[in-house]
């Protein structure tokens, strides 16, 4: 049975605690909780090094870590797992919980240690803009696929394809175990770290984080097909011009942007 680590840092900022996303992330931490100004990250134990961390974050004052049991963890988000309602479009819940009623789609989620149940701002952004689209037919890309809640909305949405991946194998197992549950019959998922070599497609959604976005806005532009759309989050309101920025000089217009508890997403438009 694998053990985790829950690391706790308090921050300054919103911004504080992007900065320190992004930093942890370089680090092999690959789950996180914003509470506030409070950052809780995740990482399997066998990655955890404490003088590695000490080094690259040194500007971060205090933390604090636990370790979890994968049982533990379980129980722990089971009981604290609520629905989440998106603009009665999307309900996401657990297994455990009732079917939402009044909203087009009821998506159901086993988190488990993986990123993306909606609770967090920026996959809650992202369901809003993909609302805003029609996913009918086409091919999809979700970039950092996290628990699969954006390509298992995808299918039902009409996706005729949908490539879920992600550089975790804990989340590449939840995605697989959530798009059962859900009867998707359509989507594929694979474990990488990159999209160098992917076929192009009519929709990318990557919630991911401001330096993997702009370090592979390239790729991505290379990806979407002329006229379709690019949909990205994980960073923060303040970013916006640096984001749009690089991703406006490989091809792309901005469309739409939203905004909740500092954080953004926005949909671009391949030229």
């Amino acid at each position: 049975m694998k053990n985790f680590i829950q690391l706790t840092i308090n921050c300054d900022s919103t911004e504080a605690v992007e900065i320190l996303i992004a930093n942890l992330s370089e680090l092999d931490f690959y789950a996180f909780e914003q509470v506030e100004n409070t950052l809780l990250a995740f990482i399997k134990e066998e990655d955890f090094h404490e003088e590695k961390l000490k080094t690259n974050l040194p500007n971060f004052g205090t933390y604090t870590y636990t370790i979890i049991a994968e049982k533990n963890w379980n129980q722990e988000w089971e009981s604290d797992f609520k629905p989440i309602v998106v603009n009665n479009f999307v309900g996401i819940r657990a297994g455990f919980h009732e079917p939402i009623k009044h909203v087009s789609y009821d998506i159901i989620i086993t988190p488990k240690m993986s990123f993306g149940t909606g609770h967090h701002a920026t996959t809650f952004l992202m369901i809003v803009l993909m609302e805003k689209i029609a996913f009918i037919n086409k091919s999809v890309l979700d970039f950092g696929t996290g628990t699969g809640v954006l390509a298992i909305l995808a299918e039902k949405m009409g996706a005729a394809s949908v490539l879920a991946i992600d550089c975790d194998e804990w989340s590449i197992n939840n995605t697989l175990e959530n798009i059962e549950t859900n009867e998707c019959k359509n989507i594929i998922v694979d474990k990488r770290d990159n999209i160098l070599g992917l076929s192009g497609v009519d929709i990318i959604l990557a919630n991911i984080n401001l330096n993997v976005l702009q370090e592979n806005a390239k790729e991505l532009t290379g990806l979407v097909i002329k006229g379709s759309f690019l949909i990205i989050s994980g960073f923060l309101v303040k970013d916006e011009n640096e984001i749009i920025s690089a991703f406006i000089k490989n091809g792309f217009i901005k469309k739409e942007m939203v905004q909740k508890e500092g954080w953004m997403a926005l949909m671009l438009k391949k030229r």
